[in-house]
């Protein structure tokens, strides 16, 4: 009988983490294209409105209405500035992510690696004791078909 993986336990922990830090990679990249995402419209907003501005400009605008425009587009100047902030957060955290994921996965595989030992040295003592078993069975059978010859 094949003598079970010490380490088992260890291996399914192991491979529970590995999954974990899998999905949290996941959460964390998709949070970064979400931020990123998020940033490229404040970006293409902010252009729009910018050219906006330069057309009512070329048309001629009230000294009102350009502080108006200059006024939001600073505002949304504030609000790019913020997200390139997070978007950064959201690239070091993805980062971070990473090499949690690629720890746990290191560790997994050399856990694994010593399963797969494991597993390839009980199928070779089975094999051993099976030939063994296989030896028996001929030598018996040997001697029950020429009983009193000597080997």
């Amino acid at each position: 009988m094949a003598q079970v993986f010490s380490l088992q336990p260890l291996l399914e922990l192991m491979q529970t983490r590995t999954d974990d830090a899998t999905r949290q990679l996941g959460k964390l990249i998709a949070a970064e294209q979400n931020a990123k995402s998020r940033l490229q419209m404040l970006e293409q907003y902010r252009e729009e409105y910018a050219q906006k501005m330069r057309d009512a400009s070329a048309q001629g605008i009230t000294r009102m209405a350009l502080h108006n425009y200059q006024d939001f587009l600073a505002r949304i100047d504030q609000a790019i500035s913020q997200q390139t902030q997070a978007v950064q957060q959201s690239q070091q955290s993805t980062a971070a992510g990473q090499n949690h994921w690629q720890e746990q996965n290191k560790r997994l595989k050399a856990i694994d690696t010593l399963s797969l030992r494991h597993d390839a040295k009980e199928r070779w003592r089975e094999g051993k004791l099976e030939q063994k078993i296989q030896d028996e069975y001929s030598s018996r059978k040997y001697a029950v078909r020429n009983p009193g010859e000597e080997d």
